[in-house]
């Protein structure tokens, strides 16, 4: 059965009289001998109805004849829940009708029963900012900081989340600044997360801590950065905000703030006052690996230029790389923007590191893929592609562009045997028909043009599939 929505013909005479908010009708029907008491399909009696409404007349005439009534037990029946666990106080109080709150208080409401959800009058008119009702609530002594729902937040984490700063201060008077919800965080952290600035500058002016840390370690700090929230990182910075507080991330390894701004502007404030140390400490891992991974170039160019290493340190045990440079190679398939930045910045450049780059077609890589090469399989490899001078046209284009075989013993040892194509002399220029050939091999795809049936495909003679292949100068 649909306990949110009401079937006509389960509404009682009362109950349908106090919806309408027909004063008349309900003194009429009650004066009849009418019973209060009737429920329809969601568990709703004439009182829900009415507080629901807010139509304060009715309520008080409803309360009046369930006073005089010899059938009903008062208490109970003020504090009648819905089948989800809904008081009259609750529904008045959800939707800000304070009139009618202070007659269902008046007429002994209990003011902390709670629904199924473990919601409560004064969480469900935090939760609708209704900042009178919540006066009145706290008032006639509503508890504070009880946990509501599944995720265990407390009246004040619902009002720093919706922003209802007002609120906020009314709760902070003797609400638990420091309570927290199954992730161990906070109201000032969840202020910081969700960029809600007033709300956080009123717990920092009440006394709660900006250092407080979640279940894995983040901090206020720590997630506004990561959320772009440039004014609560610096409201955070001035009031005693750690930068070298750290946590450990998806990954292991400790992360500050900084390696979570990806906000320019954020992380222009973190540089000034973030230790060094994580530059080329061992077990750290520079910032300058966290620009290169979400390609943030900006950023990048930013830590540089501050004086961040663009060799940072060797982190092959916590990223299986052993500098940046390497990360941007294995990242190039996107683009190779990151690498020319960090090659101009004096990156250092050696033989390992080109292992990381992916070939042409592979697929999209991503940390823990397959491995590089061993220096033996290059060789190896390099030594059979030698042996097979007959079918240069078909491997040596691909084996230029493969950086990790140009980087072969092999190779620059004789290098100018496989940097012929690159390097020709004034002399050796090829022809215009050559160029032809190369263009439109360049078009179809190298690899495409090997296939005869890919080539069969094409509208035109066999000299032309002849010449496409090379046949010309075999």
């Amino acid at each position: 059965m649909d306990f949110s929505e009401s079937y006509s013909d389960s509404v009682g005479s009362v109950s349908a009289a106090a919806r309408s908010g027909s004063l008349a009708g309900v003194r009429t029907l009650i004066q009849a001998g009418l019973s209060l008491d009737v429920r329809d399909n969601r568990g709703w009696t004439c009182l829900h109805e009415g507080a629901a409404k807010g139509h304060k007349g009715c309520v008080r005439e409803i309360l009046r004849a369930a006073v005089a009534s010899s059938t009903l037990d008062f208490r109970l029946f003020v504090n009648a829940q819905t089948h989800e666990g809904e008081t009259p106080l609750f529904l008045a109080a959800r939707l800000g009708h304070v009139s009618v709150v202070k007659l269902l208080l008046k007429g002994d409401a209990d003011i902390d029963l709670q629904t199924n959800d473990l919601s409560c009058p004064l969480y469900t008119a935090v939760d609708g900012g209704h900042t009178e009702v919540v006066k009145l609530l706290l008032l006639k002594g509503a508890e504070v900081n009880r946990s509501h729902t599944a995720s265990c937040w407390t009246c004040l984490h619902l009002a720093v989340y919706k922003g209802h700063g007002e609120i906020v201060d009314l709760l902070s008077a003797n609400a638990n600044l420091e309570s927290f919800d199954d992730h161990h965080i906070t109201p000032l952290f969840l202020a910081a997360q969700y960029g809600q600035l007033t709300c956080l500058k009123k717990l920092i002016a009440a006394g709660a801590k900006v250092n407080v840390q979640a279940s894995d370690g983040a901090t206020p700090l720590q997630i506004a950065s990561q959320e772009g929230h440039e004014e609560v990182v610096a409201e955070l910075l001035a009031n005693r905000g750690n930068p070298n507080k750290m946590c450990l991330n998806m990954w292991r390894w400790p992360e500050l703030p900084i390696h979570a701004a990806a906000q320019f502007g954020v992380l222009k404030r973190l540089i000034p006052v973030t230790d060094r140390c994580i530059d080329r400490g061992l077990d750290q891992v520079s910032p300058v690996y966290m620009s290169v991974m979400s390609d943030q170039r900006g950023a990048l160019q930013l830590l540089l230029a501050d004086g961040f290493s663009p060799d940072a340190q060797d982190s092959e045990e916590l990223l299986g790389l052993k500098c940046p440079l390497s990360l941007a190679l294995f990242l190039s398939f996107l683009s190779l923007e990151t690498v020319r930045i960090l090659l101009s910045a004096g990156a250092t450049t050696h033989r390992e590191i080109w292992a990381h780059t992916p070939g042409p077609g592979s697929e999209t890589p991503g940390l823990g893929s397959a491995r590089a090469l061993t220096e033996r399989e290059v060789e190896g490899l390099v030594k059979e592609c030698g042996s097979q001078v007959q079918n240069s046209s078909m491997w040596m284009p691909l084996l230029l562009k493969e950086q990790i075989f140009m980087m072969s013993k092999t190779v620059l040892s004789q290098g100018s045997v496989y940097l012929i194509f690159s390097s020709l002399s004034a002399e050796s220029i090829p022809s215009l028909f050559h160029l032809c050939r190369l263009l439109i091999r360049d078009v179809l795809g190298s690899a495409s043009v090997t296939k005869t049936t890919v080539l069969d495909q094409l509208p035109v003679p066999l000299l032309f599939h002849h010449f496409l292949q090379f046949k010309d100068v075999q």
